[in-house]
């Protein structure tokens, strides 16, 4: 028999906490609750409940009997209701009005665009610290009320939301520390600044996947905006292309953290290259993309953005260059080392009282060898043996007897010497 398409909170509650399904468990965060059953309960026996609810995906379309949600629900902290059918703010005010110790609500992909969020309804979320409206498209008028509404939120989500612009709420909210706005088409700086605007404690921005273009901001306004900013996550925000976009992020006072993947500014550059130039241009960072900045790498980095831009033209070495030479003095260039094995030296060859000089391909065995030298001292493969001299050796010659050995694990070098006899019988 098919499951009706809508249900309710309560309905869901019952049959995925019931003793059947879901047995006594201890552990954190689930904490069994036991409550006596309400008065005309319908339930029949106790539900196991723990602090944390998830209860995505479920259908779900209104609240239920709210003396049982009252009920069941007294000690919940957090509760995820994403993915469900929910598209009324009154049955969700409902809900979370008869869960007094709520700290964290997810209605990530509920249609809840499809109403409009009243005050009154709004004011049963006020002891949210952690709300999640991603993909809900809520609208910023709905925004702007929960944020009157909630004095306590310290986190909001609002990604997937197909936000282009920001609307600036009439009042700050001062609580926020963290915005999660990832995933939608926030391009140009003045939206973001108003962000700043709404939400003066930011500690925590992350900004990754819109398309955001140039930072069009002074230094000052952007200290302002932001003065407690702390990370800032830009991962894949197409429109940065040029460095001086980079340098403005050190006008954020506070800034100690920074992602910068995918933005088409460092895509011609080394890996390598990437993350020492961005350590360089921002002194005050202490975790770049996840990573810790140790001190040691801070220097070399920092070095290796002299030697960079030491060759380029005045006109385009930037002024942390001229800061840094300061602080190092001009450095000279590294010496360019080929580490690349030889593969092939120049070597004298002595049988009885001749001398030749020839040059070997070190990549080849002493057998190989060997043949080579049949001609020049005109004995068999069979009846030689080899001796090499490492110029610089102390202990004489080296007998080179394995036939399958090849050359260059012995060393050879321009000037070194090899030695022919012929084999005692």
């Amino acid at each position: 028999m098919d499951q009706p398409s809508g249900r309710s909170f309560m309905q869901v509650l019952c049959e995925k906490y019931s003793p059947e399904n879901f047995p006594y468990r201890r552990g954190p965060g689930m904490g069994v609750h036991v409550p006596a059953t309400p008065q005309g309960s319908p339930m029949k026996d106790r539900l196991n409940l723990p602090s944390v609810l998830v209860l995505n995906s479920c259908g779900i379309t209104c609240a239920g009997d709210e003396n049982e949600i009252a009920a069941f629900c007294a000690h919940v902290s957090e509760l995820d209701l994403s993915d469900n059918k929910l598209e009324d703010w009154h049955e969700v005010s409902k809900i979370v009005s008869n869960v007094p110790h709520l700290e964290f609500l997810n209605l990530s992909s509920n249609p809840l665009s499809l109403s409009v969020l009243e005050r009154r309804c709004a004011g049963s979320f006020a002891g949210v610290r952690k709300l999640v409206l991603n993909n809900s498209k809520t609208s910023w008028e709905t925004v702007h009320t929960i944020l009157q509404e909630l004095p306590d939120l310290e986190e909001l989500f609002l990604c997937l939301n197909d936000y282009e612009t920001v609307s600036c709420s009439p009042v700050c909210c001062q609580s926020l520390k963290l915005l999660h706005i990832t995933d939608n088409n926030l391009q140009d700086w003045t939206e973001i600044r108003k962000l700043g605007i709404m939400f003066p404690s930011l500690d925590t921005l992350i900004l990754a996947n819109n398309n955001l273009t140039t930072i069009e901001e002074s230094e000052d306004s952007l200290a302002r905006l932001f003065p407690n900013l702390r990370s800032i996550n830009l991962h894949k925000s197409a429109g940065l292309h040029c460095w001086e976009d980079i340098d403005k992020l050190n006008s954020f006072p506070k800034l100690e953290e920074v992602k910068l993947l995918g933005i088409p500014l460092l895509q011609s550059y080394t890996t390598e290259e990437r993350r020492k130039l961005l350590i360089a241009r921002l002194p005050s960072i202490i975790k770049l993309n996840g990573s810790i900045v140790a001190d040691g790498e801070r220097e070399d980095s920092e070095r290796f953005f002299i030697r960079y831009y030491m060759e380029f033209p005045e006109e385009e070495v930037p002024f942390r260059y001229h800061e840094l030479v300061t602080k190092y003095g001009k450095l000279e260039p590294l010496a360019v080392v080929d580490l690349r094995p030889q593969s092939s030296a120049k070597v004298e060859v002595h049988f009885q009282d001749k001398v030749e000089e020839m040059s070997i391909r070190l990549d080849q065995t002493v057998a190989e060898l060997k043949k080579h030298l049949k001609t020049v001292v005109q004995l068999s493969t069979s009846n030689m043996l080899l001796f090499y001299l490492d110029q610089e050796a102390p202990f004489g010659p080296e007998e080179m007897k394995y036939s399958s050995r090849a050359l260059h694990s012995y060393g050879i070098r321009d000037g070194d010497k090899i030695y022919v006899e012929p084999r005692m019988k």
